[in-house]
């Protein structure tokens, strides 16, 4: 066989998969496996978490508990921090944290980001139908404090405001970043993120109305549900065909711009 041949049968085989994952026309592909792999591994702690908190695992109880009765101390000797951790716990409550994403929502949709929109939409309203459902099937009871500074009704595994907290910092930064151009403002966001992720859970824990365990399983269940649904909206991304992107790293924000602009709208 000549050498042109040769050349021709190689053009025409599939690239390898070495090939295919540096290929920038199969990054869509990479992203996939890297959030399905992230979902998984979030995902086994918190399955792992559940399954300790369900069998009243000696260990975890005991860090629990002392954790509880430290922070409880700490709360009844300084009323100022009570009152600081009521309001943040009642700002970035589930509630409010939804309404937020709902307005998020409504101006992706009029910059004619639907996709994002519909991934923002459907991140919230699974991780936030998660949560009372695991609730019931745990079945795990609030701490118990003689003098209680504050009161929570339901079960507490996992922590409401914890899931939803850690749900809206990843919608936060999945929406905002691409918008981000100088290194201070990406930090900037980055540390607005954790704060409302991180404090917001440790005031449940602050409060007395949450085990640290319910707290960390919160985080935990926001996190894989954040690496799900992005795996999810990547393969459904992949079926309908690729959508032109803005230079800026706008995802479909950029994409609808670039489609105005192509139309002359």
């Amino acid at each position: 066989m000549s050498t042109s041949g040769t050349r021709t049968l190689e053009a025409a085989r599939p690239p390898s998969w070495r090939r295919r994952r540096l290929d920038p026309d199969h990054a869509r592909g990479l992203r996939l496996t890297l959030a399905a792999t992230a979902a998984f591994l979030v995902l086994v702690p918190f399955s792992l978490l559940a399954l300790l908190v369900l069998r009243a695992w000696t260990p975890l109880r005991r860090v629990d508990e002392a954790v509880t009765e430290a922070l409880h101390a700490y709360a009844l000797d300084h009323p100022a921090w009570v009152t600081l951790m009521r309001v943040w716990t009642d700002v970035f409550a589930p509630m409010p944290l939804r309404a937020v994403a709902l307005l998020v929502v409504i101006w992706l949709l009029r910059r004619g980001a639907r996709r994002l929109a519909l991934w923002v939409t459907t991140t919230m309203v699974v991780g936030g139908s998660l949560g009372p459902l695991l609730k019931l099937l745990v079945g795990r009871d609030r701490p118990e404090l003689l003098d209680p500074v504050a009161r929570a009704a339901g079960y507490s595994f996992p922590s409401g405001h914890a899931l939803n907290a850690a749900l809206a910092a990843g919608v936060l930064l999945v929406v905002f970043l691409p918008y981000v151009g100088r290194a201070a403002a990406r930090v900037a966001l980055w540390v607005a993120a954790a704060l409302i992720a991180v404090v917001t859970g440790l005031s449940r824990v602050a409060l007395g109305v949450h085990f640290t365990s319910d707290v960390v399983g919160g985080w935990l269940l926001g996190l894989a549900v954040i690496a799900a649904t992005a795996a999810a909206f990547t393969i459904w991304r992949a079926h309908t065909g690729p959508r032109p992107v803005h230079r800026d790293g706008g995802g479909d924000v950029g994409a609808a711009e670039a489609d105005k602009r192509s139309t002359g709208g």
